[in-house]
């Protein structure tokens, strides 16, 4: 079922390697094509496109946009208490998990009366996106929300697309998630219109009106499709953005040691998400390799996604590639950045440390990707597309900005100024030195 790369009579350099890795490919520039019309229309016409565009592409036009309390409550209400455990468990290793990224303020005395102040600040207004599509995510209004709150942010808004079997309003496992955050700017779009939205606002929550329906935020986060992503990438300039995540990946390194029918198990368990999902196997096993293939085979036909899943095994983005041995399996991986890694070799906690390419990893037999997707305590909005290489996943540092906060006294600044001047002139920029001179004679 996939297909099988075989490295263990090559070598590659980075970019070579890089190039040879299955991928999807993916055009970017036809999507912001494709979006930019979207957005620019959520300028302009505010609350009526964003209808016009969940009428188009969601098969609904929504009564409410900023969904009202009164459906958010009535969702938490019907929530299936066995569900409802689930959830609020999540919420509770989530927001311990998260709590530990906090960053310390420190003061650090750089010369006599000298200091300089490191300070963490939130962003005022967040816009975080849960996307629709094949599935419905409360799991990623969690991993959006708590690393929000976490970091102090004081207004959240989210987003989640219509739903036509819901009579317009996100699905209501998604607003009964929003209940239990305590999360109650919510609203009813999706796309690329909804990242416009929280870009730069929106207008008119009637098409008669002109009542603001939407602020702008300082940043937008979430994961999406190609089009979320393009759209993020568009408006980069206006608000900050976590990163253009974009359809799911896993990479496993396994060794002779590994269970095969773990290994598959957790290749299905991405492949599900989407028929464009990205499943790899690394291994120096070629053994491993066809026990993995022959229990894909059992797997997959039993799981409720299974032609989803068979199309994702068998396109371009998935794969086996065998290796020489657990080195160059980690070189591949590191080639390759995951945004889901996992190691299932002897030792794989020293595998582990030889990674500096991944969103995630996850350590051991006893550790699939599924416990982080939900229940661990890590966040699963992660890099996708090699980005890992340059990018973490969505995290606190991504709603607090790092402000230093200078303050001499007069002594101080007197004892710098000489070397100050000289600088300044060497740079050609009289002007600096003359500020620190002023002071001086003003004594």
């Amino acid at each position: 079922m996939l297909n099988v790369l075989d490295f263990t009579d090559s070598s590659f350099d980075a970019a070579t390697l890089r190039e040879k890795m299955p991928r999807a490919k993916v055009d970017v520039e036809k999507a912001l094509e494709a979006v930019r019309p979207l957005i620019e229309a959520v300028r302009a016409e505010g609350a009526k496109a964003l209808r016009d565009q969940a009428e188009k592409f969601d098969q609904v036009r929504p009564k409410y946009l900023r969904v009202p309390q009164a459906e958010i409550d009535k969702a938490l209400r019907e929530l299936d208490p066995a569900l409802r455990e689930a959830i609020e468990t999540s919420i509770v290793h989530n927001r311990l998990g998260h709590e530990m990224q906090l960053p310390n303020a420190s003061t650090r005395e750089i010369i006599p009366g000298g200091t300089v102040a490191q300070r963490w600040i939130p962003v005022t207004r967040v816009g975080l996106y849960v996307p629709g599509g094949l599935a419905v995510y409360p799991s990623s209004v969690i991993m959006n929300v708590i690393p929000a709150q976490v970091a102090g942010v004081k207004e959240i808004a989210l987003a989640s697309p219509a739903q036509e079997a819901f009579g317009g309003l996100p699905h209501p496992t998604v607003l009964a998630t929003c209940a239990l955050l305590g999360v109650s700017e919510v609203y009813a779009m999706g796309g690329a219109g909804a990242i416009g939205a929280f870009a730069y606002g929106a207008r008119g929550e009637t098409f008669e009106d002109g009542d603001v329906l939407l602020d702008p935020v300082d940043v937008v986060t979430g994961p999406g499709n190609i089009y979320v992503a393009a759209a993020k990438r568009l408006v980069s300039g206006v608000c900050g953005i976590d990163a253009e995540a974009g359809t799911t990946e896993i990479a496993i390194i396994a060794d002779a040691s590994a269970k095969p029918a773990f290994v598959a198990a957790d290749l299905i368990s991405q492949a599900e998400h989407d028929p464009a999902a990205a499943s790899v196997l690394i291994t120096d096993s070629r053994d491993l390799v066809a026990a993995v293939q022959d229990e894909l085979e059992c797997q997959v036909p039993l799981r409720d996604h299974h032609e989803r899943i068979h199309t994702a095994l068998t396109g371009q983005q998935s794969g086996a590639i065998l290796t020489r041995d657990v080195a160059q399996s980690i070189e591949v991986a590191n080639a390759y950045a995951a945004e889901h890694l996992e190691i299932q070799t002897e030792d794989a906690a020293a595998v582990a440390g030889r990674i500096h390419n991944a969103g995630a990893i996850f350590v051991g037999d006893y550790t699939p990707v599924p416990l982080g997707d939900y229940l661990a305590g890590s966040n699963h909005v992660l890099p996708t597309g090699g980005t890992a290489r340059y990018h973490s996943g969505l995290n606190v540092h991504a709603f607090l900005k790092s402000v230093q906060e200078i303050h001499y006294t007069r002594e101080a600044a007197d004892a710098l100024t000489d070397r100050l001047v000289t600088f300044a002139r060497a740079e050609d920029l009289e002007g600096h030195g003359a500020s620190l001179l002023a002071r001086r004679e003003g004594n």
